[in-house]
């Protein structure tokens, strides 16, 4: 009578953490999973950040209007583009303590980056009228490169280990582009500036993959369109409405769904 009176204790043991575990699993199943918290998007970079010459919406809030539509989570952007930044002063002001570049960056989870194109603003006469003998901009070329690097290493230190998407974009063109660039550039300083946004990319895509940061190719869509000129601003040299809602776009589409919650993302 003892045995069977523990044999019977087991069972009811035993049956109470099957239903326990299996109570558990139905219920995970029925309850969504915990909703993400806000998300704080900073950008950092040029006027292209900026949205100079536009009188519109620059890309950095679209995006954040378009991730927020798709999280369904308070996204705050914070532009802290500037108009005729280089990467040498986007570094330095990573660099500033307690600036405001410095503390947006840390408290974002989401850094859209865009730089490096006034790098080469002293050479624009020698590069658009096709005069550019050799390598003209083999100095600037790589203090960029190198400035990438820290620029994305110093991102990842103010972050600590808190996860963070950063998205690096290319350009379209270094200088002026679509009609503009026709009626002020000869054909050969045209080509010239091509190829200074090609090599350029190349730069921006391999510092992205060497620092765990992710590459968008803001090149191909706007060269690939049916007419560059509409995307651009009168000025030939910044994107319209139409060209900063292709680039929110853009971003979004390389942006991970969900963000991740790992110290490093990248791609």
């Amino acid at each position: 009578m003892i045995h069977t009176l523990r044999r019977l204790a087991a069972g009811l043991l035993v049956l109470a953490f099957v239903s326990a575990v299996t109570g558990a699993a139905m219920v995970s199943e029925v309850l969504p999973p915990p909703a993400a918290g806000p998300v704080r998007v900073v950008a950092l970079g040029d006027s292209v950040t900026s949205g100079s010459n536009c009188d519109c919406t620059a890309f950095p809030q679209l995006y954040g209007d378009l991730l927020h539509n798709r999280s369904a989570v308070p996204v705050t952007v914070d532009n802290q583009g500037v108009a005729g930044l280089d990467s040498t002063g986007l570094l330095q002001e990573l660099d500033l303590r307690n600036s405001p570049v410095e503390q947006a960056t840390k408290t974002a989870n989401v850094v859209l980056l865009t730089i490096g194109a006034n790098d080469f603003g002293d050479h624009h006469d020698d590069v658009t009228s096709g005069q550019c003998t050799g390598d003209c901009v083999s100095d600037e070329y790589e203090q960029l490169t190198t400035n990438l690097g820290r620029i994305l290493s110093r991102v990842h230190a103010l972050r600590g280990d808190l996860p963070t998407t950063i998205l690096v974009t290319g350009y379209w063109n270094v200088f002026k582009d679509g009609d503009v660039a026709k009626q002020q550039y000869t054909p050969s300083g045209r080509i010239a500036s091509d190829q200074l946004t090609i090599r350029t990319n190349t730069a921006i895509a391999a510092a992205a993959r060497a620092d765990d940061a992710t590459y968008v190719d803001i090149y191909t869509p706007f060269e690939n369109s049916t007419d560059i000129t509409a995307l651009l601003a009168s000025d030939g040299d910044h994107p319209d409405s139409a060209g900063h809602a292709l680039i929110a776009r853009l971003l979004l589409a390389a942006t991970p769904n969900p963000l991740p919650t790992s110290p490093r993302q990248g791609g």
